[in-house]
């Protein structure tokens, strides 16, 4: 008789633990890097120059890590990421002891490898169980940033005044929390088939496989999916202290916008094997949408609460789905260079709203930074119909 395979094995379990704490890690910095930005850039709009350092530093180490992910393999890689994190909070707790705000970009720059190495669980994640199975692999490791959902806000708003320097005790902890991790992906066994044994030039050329419409749109989902999520979400602690709420109030809205980005994660996996990835894409669309009709209605702790957790589970269906349907379109000897062009043109777009959430929300206000995010919103919805069109159904689910 045969076994019967289970999806929550011992090795997924630890990444999704992994996956926990780098959702710690991004969150944190998100509900503090422009708080502490403001309070020692030169300029109110500089105030998300850090985070968006954090996101540069992101795309420029896309294809670094996808160099030592080719030759180290997953564990070791991942590791070396987790070693990156330590050595980027201590310097950010450095920066905000001594109030130097340039430091401060570099040591969330230099977490940006980080970053780009955490990006990367979720398609490890299809490479812990059998293929029948990698949907909901995908979606339960995303799952586990529910820990970072409820530890990072807290660790922020419980670590605040720590220390005489704010947040200073955030940092600290961050740099904990990458020790954790460490010594957890040291118990992750990655089968050794998916190492990749050939050089990075193997298979089809990047322009080719960037060039399939499925790709493609799986990329401007990602990307610009993750751009309006990171546009909003970056822009909230400021716009919240702007209007009087205290940090209370904003560590509440994070926590219960990163549930909304990762509970869904443990059926996501399911509605996709279900209705089809472009189904599941167009909804988080529809969702993002309704996220920003709401929070274009007022500034009260509930419009926040409601609008950024609805935009959290928009985020998840759109990401989640965008990730499945990518990984029709390249073959296993592509995955390194397809896996890092992805991570790229999100943490690209990434850059540009980190930066314009705080240009926006210090000069403009709150109200336009929400009609600002409805053109990419828009791009993404089109892209979907127009895939829709060209492939039909049937053809989607087609592997190269």
């Amino acid at each position: 008789m045969k076994a019967q395979i289970t999806l929550l094995n011992k090795n997924l379990f630890l990444l999704i633990l992994c996956q926990g704490l780098f959702l710690t890690n991004n969150v944190t910095f998100i509900a503090i890097n422009g708080l502490v930005g403001l309070s020692l850039s030169p300029s109110a709009w500089m105030a998300t120059l850090p985070i968006m350092g954090y996101v540069v530093g992101g795309a420029l180490s896309t294809s670094i890590v996808a160099k030592t992910q080719h030759q180290f393999g997953r564990r070791r890689s991942f590791q070396l990421g987790l070693l990156i994190a330590i050595i980027s909070a201590l310097i950010c707790a450095y920066a905000a002891f001594s109030s130097n705000f340039w430091l401060l970009i570099a040591g969330t720059f230099v977490a940006g490898y980080y970053s780009a190495n955490g990006q990367l669980y979720r398609f490890a994640a299809a490479e812990l169980t059998v293929a029948s199975l990698r949907d909901k692999a995908v979606s339960w490791v995303l799952a586990g940033g529910i820990l970072g959902a409820v530890v990072g806000p807290n660790l922020a708003s419980w670590t605040k005044n720590s220390f005489s320097v704010p947040f200073l005790g955030a940092y600290l902890t961050l740099a904990i929390a990458g020790v954790i991790g460490i010594i957890l992906m040291q118990f992750i066994h990655f089968p050794v088939e998916f190492k990749s044994q050939q050089p990075l030039s193997a298979g089809r050329d990047l322009k080719t496989i960037l060039r399939q419409p499925v790709f493609l749109v799986a990329t401007i989902g990602a990307s610009l999916g993750y751009g309006v999520m990171n546009l909003l979400m970056a822009a909230t602690p400021l716009a919240m202290q702007i209007c009087g709420l205290p940090f209370t109030d904003t560590a509440l809205v994070l926590e219960w916008h990163v549930i909304g980005m990762f509970a869904p994660g443990f059926f996501t996996g399911s509605l996709i094997q279900r209705f089809g990835a472009l189904k599941i894409m167009g909804l988080g669309v529809i969702l993002s949408l309704v996220c920003i009709a709401i929070a274009s209605t007022g500034t009260n702790l509930h419009q926040f609460l409601l609008a950024l957790f609805l935009l959290g589970v928009g985020w998840n269906f759109l990401f989640t789905a965008s990730t499945t349907l990518a990984m029709t379109a390249y073959r296993p000897e592509e995955k390194d260079k397809a896996q890092a062009a992805i991570n790229f043109f999100v943490f690209g777009t990434m850059a540009f709203t980190s930066f314009g959430s705080g240009a926006l929300v210090t000069t403009q206000g709150w109200d336009l930074l929400n009609m600002g995010s409805l053109l990419p919103v828009l791009v993404t919805g089109l892209a979907l119909i127009w895939l829709r069109v060209k492939k039909g159904p049937s053809q989607l689910k087609h592997h190269p």
